[in-house]
């Protein structure tokens, strides 16, 4: 066990399996396997940090999430290459998935940060990020 690093990120979701068809790919690509796996929720895991999704309560789906409300802003992940972040612009590309920034990629996190940024099923923004 390593002492502060994370062990898990939990977030409830809309749709589970819209949720777990785009991030289960995304995962996978980036060398996740899946960990757990319920009629309410699954998860993926990779060293000793997991990320799991829970279908939310219909009682709870009323306000959709926001990431510029209080809360989760996004999830950054580490890239082995620039080339892997143009790689897998192109898939998401071709998966239909919402990017953002497209004006500015990849570098729309400054001159020396190079990433793409996308959105899940919820909106939830997400970043692959080259060294």
């Amino acid at each position: 066990m390593s002492k502060g690093l994370l062990h898990h990120i939990e977030i409830y979701v809309s749709d589970l399996k819209r949720t777990s068809d785009l991030w289960g790919w995304f995962l996978g690509e980036l060398g996740y396997s899946t960990f757990q796996k319920w009629d309410g929720g699954q998860s993926w895991k990779l060293g000793d940090t997991y990320l799991v999704f829970v279908q939310t309560e219909k009682r709870f789906l009323g306000d959709p999430y926001h990431r510029c409300r209080v809360g989760l802003n996004h999830l950054a992940f580490h890239a082995e290459s620039r080339q892997q972040v143009d790689e897998m612009t192109e898939k998401l590309k071709g998966r239909g998935v919402t990017l953002l920034y497209t004006d500015r990629h990849p570098f729309a996190g400054g001159e020396n940060h190079y990433a793409v940024y996308f959105e899940d099923p919820d909106r939830i923004k997400v970043e692959l990020v080259a060294p």
